[in-house]
């Protein structure tokens, strides 16, 4: 039986690779970003190739029932939760932009949430049972050694503790749910600075994924399948 993959904030970066290799690989990918009519580098990725574009707004309740909708009871053997925000420029202590803050929550942790929330009995009625939260290892209390991006670093918490919450409430149902940190990648978050490349984080997220286990679920990984502390 042919393996199923959703990624959402599959448009560009990590998201736009995680979908074009799974899809050469040979996997039924579902590709879901907020725009995919003006994404053509992303029908480019997965063309040929067995694979449908989704319109998806995780911040939007409406567009995530939308999506279950189109899904129905189709198994998905590997979620990514992939889509996120940076949070903004103002991200220092005094000159925090609330609105920014508000949203970030609610795109980087709310978000998974609910995504996870619809499509759990897809999830678990699938073979691999498996749910990847992208994080950061900026959400790490523990290695946290400097003030400022509080809004980013905030959201990336809360969503560990999601991925926690969720591998508990989804334990019976064999469901194993990872939060994954993808490196200092070279993206439009990440900057041109960064060392990593798009390709080589996805292929390592990836192999992280395929090795976890169900004794895995809940742990907090670096996209080599390290442990990070909370």
């Amino acid at each position: 039986m042919t393996s199923c993959v959703l990624v959402t904030g599959a448009n560009r970066g990590i998201g736009l690779r995680l979908a074009g290799q799974y899809a050469a690989d040979g996997w039924r990918v579902h590709a879901c970003c907020r725009d995919p009519g003006n994404r053509a580098d992303l029908r480019q990725a997965v063309a040929g190739h067995d694979a449908v574009v989704h319109a998806l707004d995780v911040g939007d309740r409406r567009s995530i029932d939308a999506l279950k909708a189109e899904l129905g009871d189709e198994p998905i053997d590997v979620l990514i939760n992939n889509a996120g925000v940076g949070g903004g420029d103002r991200q220092t202590f005094g000159d925090i932009d609330y609105e920014a803050w508000e949203e970030t929550i609610r795109i980087n942790t709310f978000g998974p949430y609910r995504v996870s929330e619809a499509l759990a009995d897809n999830v678990a009625g699938s073979e691999k049972r498996t749910i990847a939260n992208i994080s950061s290892r900026m959400g790490s209390i523990a290695e946290c050694d400097e003030g400022g991006e509080s809004i980013y670093r905030s959201s990336k918490t809360a969503l560990n503790m999601v991925s926690l919450d969720l591998a508990y409430d989804l334990k019976a149902r064999g469901v194993t749910v990872l939060a994954l940190h993808p490196g200092w990648v070279r993206t439009d978050m990440g900057g041109a600075e960064a060392p990593i490349t798009p390709e080589d984080a996805a292929a390592a997220l990836r192999r992280t994924i395929a090795a976890a286990t169900f004794a895995d679920s809940g742990s907090f990984l670096d996209y080599d399948g390290t442990r990070l502390p909370w």
